[in-house]
């Protein structure tokens, strides 16, 4: 299934996509749920952030050749992790498919894409085993990880370069239904495509985040973990649109404004 936050007429809902048409659904599709008889073309409506989680989780240099780049820029050996290591975003980062990234008028060139599987949580969990920790899926979307990557190397947390506002992008909406062995991930940057990689070649997968979490967290109806990035982006300048497509998921679009001084 493919859920979808909309706006149409004035109205926010939840919907089901099935082709180019969107059924309206009353209730939540983490809890009860109603389908209508409401329908709208989908290039009619407003397509709003699938969801704003309780706590955004994100995982850092989770593919072998991200990794890589990142420690040849750096003049390093490239350290891989052990375990898996998670992080945090923060909700006044995230935009919907469609909106703008605003570039802020004192940032470098250095601004860089990061397209990302997102996992979005269905039900309560904790202390999760291997055998039972995609229980907890409710399904995937995309995300963007926006970064500028100059402030990112001057700052001690990643307050600025990873959280400005629009910084990341999420989108366009949740399908519950997808094959994680053949999902690509392609990059496109005003129509030319610019990374492609395996979407499940990760150094841990999405099971051993959960388990390790969960050791430490309660998992809640809604939160998303954010499941890092292979190989490295192009700056990006005023005007630039990228696009993150997953198999089976969809295309993220969002274009890059420069904030005026």
């Amino acid at each position: 299934m493919r859920w979808l936050k909309f706006t149409a007429a004035g109205k926010t809902s939840w919907g089901l996509v099935e082709g180019d048409k969107v059924t309206t659904v009353t209730g939540d599709p983490l809890g009860e749920w109603t389908k209508t008889s409401q329908t709208h073309a989908l290039g009619d409506v407003k397509i709003e952030l699938p969801l704003v989680p309780r706590t955004f989780y994100c995982v850092g240099l989770n593919y072998l050749k991200h990794l890589k780049e990142a420690a040849d820029k750096a003049g390093t050996v490239p350290d891989i992790p052990g375990r898996p290591e998670i992080g945090y975003r923060a909700q006044n980062a995230l935009i919907a498919h469609d909106e703008n990234v605003v570039i802020p008028a004192s940032a470098t060139e250095k601004i860089h894409y990061e397209g990302e599987l997102v996992v979005v949580i269905g039900r309560k969990a904790k202390h999760l085993t291997e055998a039972g920790a995609m229980d907890c899926v409710f399904g995937y979307t995309i995300g963007n990880d926006v970064s500028e990557r100059t402030w990112q190397k001057a700052d001690r947390g990643l307050w600025r370069s990873k959280n400005a506002d629009t910084f990341k992008p999420m989108g366009p909406w949740i399908e519950t239904s997808v094959d994680l062995a053949t999902m690509e991930t392609a990059i496109r940057v005003n129509g030319k495509e610019t990374g492609r990689f395996r979407t499940n070649d990760m150094i841990f997968g999405i099971v051993p985040f959960l388990v390790e979490l969960t050791k430490y967290f309660t998992l809640w109806p809604g939160d998303v973990i954010w499941m890092g990035t292979d190989g490295a982006s192009p700056d990006l300048k005023d005007g630039d649109v990228v696009e993150i497509d997953i198999t089976g998921i969809g295309t993220l679009r969002n274009r890059f404004v420069k904030e005026k001084a």
